[in-house]
């Protein structure tokens, strides 16, 4: 943002950014040999959905690729809008790489079309004695892990243990404020 945006009150949404979202894929070998986490075959993508014909340009083209992308991967998909209107897309594979692909080629695609500051994040639940997910900032452009217990509390020691654990393995979003709890979600 420049010195005359600033002045005037104009703020620039920041882009998506999707260079580390397969960082995951790889994160996965750590997270069950150091851990015992692994994924479910479960996960999500998050967007905000808009009102435009271009949107709905790039919404088709998504359903298109989906239906294409899952005959050849076997993946399984849903969509849901949660009760603050942003669209989920629900992924289920076995084969964890199917599924950070179809999470990329939703992103890019989106991206592609103009609509990457719409991009919210990536969910992937992974479980161990304990279900964790990790959870993808398109606008960080980092992972943060989310541990939730129950009554809405989540486990911080966890957390932070995983964390100390993944930070060299991936891109873990520093500023723990940031680490958004997704209570509600529906994966």
């Amino acid at each position: 943002m420049g010195f005359f945006d600033s002045l005037l009150g104009k703020t620039k949404l920041p882009s998506a950014k999707t260079d580390k979202l397969f960082a995951i894929s790889t994160a996965a070998v750590t997270l069950e040999a150091n851990l015992g986490l692994k994924p479910d075959g479960e996960a999500a993508i998050c967007f905000k959905p808009m009102e435009s014909s271009f949107y709905e340009s790039a919404y088709a083209e998504i359903e298109d690729l989906l239906k294409i992308s899952t005959k050849e991967t076997g993946t399984e998909y849903g969509m849901k809008k949660d009760e603050y209107g942003y669209l989920w897309v629900l992924l289920k594979d076995k084969e964890f790489e199917d599924i950070v692909a179809t999470i990329q080629m939703i992103a890019q695609t989106l991206i592609e079309h103009g609509f990457g500051t719409q991009l919210l994040c990536a969910v992937y639940r992974f479980i161990g004695e304990s279900t964790v997910y990790w959870i993808y900032s398109f606008k960080q452009g980092s992972y943060y892990p989310f541990a939730p217990l129950k009554d809405k509390q989540r486990d911080n020691a966890r957390e932070f243990r995983i964390k100390a654990i993944m930070e060299k393995e991936m891109p873990v979003e520093k500023d723990m404020a940031r680490w958004y709890p997704l209570w509600d979600m529906p994966l």
